[in-house]
C-alpha cells in the first residue's frame, strides 16, 4: 500500500472511531504494513483491546486515546497531542458514527439532533482540522467512513441518510480545495455491513463482512480514489436508485 504524498507505505495513522468494527478491519491492514496509530474512542476497555490486536499483528507502536468525538471543543488539542505523539500524519482515518432510530427521531428533534450532531456537524469539527494541516503539509490522505444511504433519502432511515448525505457534501467541498496541495480526500460508501451497528438488521445477500470492506478501503486509498462504494456494486444499486423519478419514490417502501 502506497501513501498519496510520499510513495511509500502510511506509516503514521491516526483512527478516529476506532473500535467501530470497519475501522478495526482496516488498521489490521495497516499494522501489517508496520504502520503506527494513534487510536482515539469513548470506551477504554475496548480501546485498549484494539490497541493490543494491532500490536500482535505488526504494528510498530498503537497509541490510545479515550475521547468523546461529539465533544467538538476539545478537537484542536486532541488532534494537535495525536498528531506530536506520531510525529506527523500520513493518513487519517474517520469511522465514528451512529445509526440512530429513525422512528425515535420522528418523534423527538433531540434524537434527530443526536444523529446529525455525531455523523454530520462532530466529522466537519475533525475534519476540517485536518484538511488544515494536510494542507500545510502538502501531502496526505484523510480517508472518511459514510455511507450508501447519504445518496438519496428513504423513508427508512432520512436522518441518518441525511448526516451521511450532508457529510458527502462537505467531502466534496474539501477535497476541491485541498487536492491542489497534493492532499488526498476519500469518502467510503459502505452498503449493510454486518457489525454491531446492523446488528437489529435481518441478514441478506447484500450484507458484507468488515474484512470485505476493509479490503477496498485499503485499495481505495492506495489509489488515491476520490470516493469509494465498498463492496463496488453498491455504486450501480445506488446509480439505480437515484435515477428512479421522484412520482415513483416516493410511492416506494425503502
Amino acid at each position: 500500500m502506497t501513501n498519496s504524498g510520499a510513495g511509500t507505505s502510511p506509516r503514521r495513522v491516526l483512527a478516529l472511531g476506532a473500535t467501530s468494527a470497519i475501522a478495526e478491519a482496516t488498521l489490521r491492514l495497516l499494522a501489517e504494513q508496520g504502520a503506527n496509530f494513534v487510536l482515539v474512542a469513548r470506551s477504554e476497555p475496548k480501546l485498549a483491546a484494539v490497541r493490543d490486536d494491532l500490536l500482535t499483528r505488526g504494528a510498530t507502536a498503537a497509541i490510545g486515546y479515550v475521547s468523546d468525538l461529539n465533544e467538538t471543543e476539545s478537537h484542536a488539542a486532541m488532534l494537535a497531542e495525536a498528531t506530536a505523539a506520531l510525529g506527523g500524519l500520513d493518513l487519517a482515518l474517520v469511522a465514528h458514527g451512529i445509526q440512530g432510530d429513525q422512528a425515535e427521531a420522528e418523534r423527538e428533534y433531540a434524537v434527530a439532533e443526536a444523529i446529525l450532531r455525531t455523523n454530520f456537524l462532530s466529522a466537519v469539527s475533525l475534519i476540517g482540522w485536518l484538511a488544515n494541516y494536510f494542507e500545510a503539509q502538502r501531502r496526505g490522505t484523510i480517508a472518511v467512513i459514510s455511507s450508501v444511504a447519504g445518496d438519496r433519502g428513504r423513508k427508512s432511515n432520512y436522518v441518518y441518510g441525511a448526516s451521511k448525505g450532508g457529510l458527502n457534501v462537505f467531502l466534496d467541498g474539501v477535497r476541491n480545495r485541498v487536492d491542489r496541495a497534493g492532499v488526498n480526500v476519500l469518502t467510503i460508501k459502505p452498503g449493510f455491513v454486518a457489525t454491531p451497528m446492523t446488528a437489529h438488521l435481518s441478514r441478506n445477500a447484500l450484507f458484507a463482512a468488515p474484512g470485505q470492506v476493509a479490503r477496498g478501503i485499503a485499495r481505495a486509498i492506495e489509489k488515491r480514489k476520490d470516493v469509494v462504494y465498498v463492496p463496488g456494486f453498491w455504486r450501480w444499486i445506488m446509480l439505480i436508485v437515484r435515477m428512479i423519478p421522484e412520482p415513483v419514490f416516493k410511492k416506494m417502501n425503502l
